[in-house]
């Protein structure tokens, strides 16, 4: 059966993990040979078997099939994954954009081979008006599949929201998160915050269809959430919409690419403008 993306999506997320475990087989198939374009072997995850030919009954956490383990297959080949395998979201566009055929159900789970053996990681980051709508969402996310780094507050003493920001910011523009959630009283501030991290695409979204735009047409990383504008059934909503929706390729990405370049260009003139050149 092909895989569905759009179901798949829903309990993953963006880009490669944040702890890439990658085991033997990578670039091969599970006998050594480079692969051909007919099948990924990606084993049943967490206490993985040490080779081959450890006993196939043996049922443990389930695998994380990220886009790199999709990089060496060429385009418009079937890739056949075992029914119980996770997709992220970024495998999925991948996947998606070159013709690549997800298949289930057509090798053992417990095949050796390659694949994440954590799930993604998601920075989480709030000041203290974000407090109670944070732990809420740590939860959700939990419950979703993720992994989270919770990088405070602890509590609902007076906080500064640029801090939290950026903590989460830089985690996500150096690869420790796949994204980044940061929640304060509405979501403005953070957002001012986050993006001046290098790197980091932030958006303050207010419902599922502000979630959607920001990842489809802007790419963002980073969601920004108001916790006075949201209530807890809602902040889940919003913050489903932007973990499951692709980036949107074509226009939308050559629009990013000019985000970026001209992030690049003030990086590239601070120097000067810090020592007064321009």
């Amino acid at each position: 059966m092909d895989l569905d993306i759009a179901s798949i999506a829903a309990r993953a997320a963006r880009r490669a993990l944040a702890e890439p475990d990658r085991v033997p087989g990578e670039g091969a198939n599970a006998d050594g040979n480079p692969r051909g374009g007919a099948q990924v072997w990606v084993h049943a995850a967490g206490a993985r078997p040490k080779d081959a030919s450890s006993p196939p009954g043996q049922r443990v956490a389930l695998a994380w099939v990220t886009e790199a383990c999709l990089a060496d297959w060429p385009d418009g080949a079937i890739v056949d994954l075992p029914h119980d395998a996770r997709v992220t979201p970024l495998a999925a566009e991948e996947a998606a954009r070159r013709g690549l055929r997800l298949r289930r159900g057509a090798v053992d789970g417990h095949e050796f081979g390659f694949g994440g053996q954590q799930p993604p990681r998601i920075a989480l980051g709030c000041d203290h008006g974000g407090f109670a709508l944070k732990q809420h969402l740590k939860q959700t996310l939990s419950e979703l599949g993720y992994r989270v780094a919770d990088v405070g507050t602890r509590d609902e003493r007076a906080a500064d929201y640029p801090d939290c920001a950026r903590a989460v910011a830089e985690r996500v523009a150096d690869g420790r998160a796949l994204f980044g959630v940061v929640i304060d009283g509405a979501g403005i501030g953070s957002t001012m915050a986050a993006n001046k991290v290098s790197g980091v695409l932030a958006a303050n979204c207010w419902d599922e269809r502000t979630a959607k735009n920001a990842r489809e047409h802007n790419h963002a990383n980073v969601l920004c959430l108001g916790a006075g504008h949201l209530d807890r059934s809602s902040a889940d909503a919003v913050l489903r919409a932007f973990l499951t929706t692709p980036v949107g390729p074509g226009r939308h990405a050559r629009r990013v690419d000019k985000i970026h370049g001209i992030d690049a260009q003030y990086r590239k003139a601070a120097p000067a403008l810090h020592r007064g050149d321009a």
